[in-house]
């Protein structure tokens, strides 16, 4: 049961990345993920109040930043969608598990302590093979000249490390993942409302806005279906069934958008996978109890 939550829950980010794609041709970054972060925490909202969680905190300042990391990280995610194949766009994001990766290999060389560094060789080995489908997936990119949006969703999967870290965090500090994501929430919609102010609105017309409403629905659906398979602990098995979301996106992207992904770039997909299932099974070592990742 847990897998097939997981799958449920691939599928429905993947479907809103499509709808993102669709809205894209008419609404702005910061209006997607406005409206997106609007019908996500009257969702979240709702949930909190159904399991009796107050949303009062006793750390803010923690769901501040950890809003600040996943709003940058969402925002330069609904960006690549628009720029380039769905597909893509799906992978770079998920290149989370790889940077996190990274980051426990820069952590442990910082405190100095050599001698675990010595013992990570099959950490090493991941980040590694995890760039370098990086780098077979943004040659076509350059070619077809979307290597800024490349870079974009670059970075918009070391957001998402960032705010998986910090939402560890948070889960150690006793706060209920339903607060953490209504607050992230919030914060989506704090900045896209501001960035609005700024940028203007884009006029509603039909049916471009019809696009707006599945996307926030679609992803509070899958966060509450990765919830449920991860009730239980984040077995091995369910961690890494997510990046079937990629599977889901490609095949969107083929017979929805047309879009044609050289064969280097469909090899620096499947080494990314590889890598990121590598990363997932390194980590729940240290962190047994993983909390669901976002997207």
């Amino acid at each position: 049961m847990q897998a097939s939550w997981m799958i449920l829950a691939s599928l429905f980010f993947a479907s809103m990345s499509v709808c993102i794609k669709f809205a894209a041709t008419h609404f702005h970054t910061f209006e997607l993920v406005f409206y997106r972060g609007l019908i996500g925490m009257a969702f979240m909202a709702t949930l909190c109040k159904m399991q009796k969680v107050s949303l009062r905190t006793a750390i803010p300042m923690m769901h501040v930043w950890r809003s600040i990391i996943g709003v940058a990280s969402l925002s330069a995610w609904f960006y690549a969608i628009a720029h380039l194949p769905l597909a893509t766009a799906m992978t770079l994001n998920y290149m989370s598990g790889v940077w996190v990766a990274a980051f426990l290999i820069g952590g442990t060389l910082v405190l100095g302590r050599l001698q675990d560094a010595s013992k990570q060789g099959p950490v090493v080995l991941t980040v590694i093979a995890g760039f370098s489908g990086v780098v077979m997936i943004l040659r076509p990119t350059i070619e077809q000249n979307q290597l800024f949006a490349g870079v974009i969703g670059l970075l918009s999967g070391l957001g998402a490390a960032l705010a998986y870290m910090q939402v560890a965090a948070l889960g150690r500090l006793g706060e209920p993942e339903s607060r953490t994501v209504f607050y992230f929430s919030m914060g989506s919609t704090l900045v896209g409302a501001i960035a609005i102010v700024f940028t203007g609105a884009s006029a509603w017309t039909w049916p471009e806005a019809l696009w707006l409403l599945p996307i926030g629905i679609l992803a509070a659906l899958g966060q509450l279906s990765m919830t449920k398979a991860y009730t239980s602990g984040a077995t091995l098995v369910v961690a890494n069934l997510q990046y079937s979301g990629i599977v889901f996106a490609a095949l969107y992207g083929l017979f929805l958008f047309g879009d044609q992904i050289p064969l280097m770039g469909w090899a620096g997909m499947g080494l990314i996978i590889a890598s990121g299932i590598a990363a997932t099974a390194l980590r729940n070592r240290a962190l047994p109890q993983a909390p669901a990742e976002e997207h």
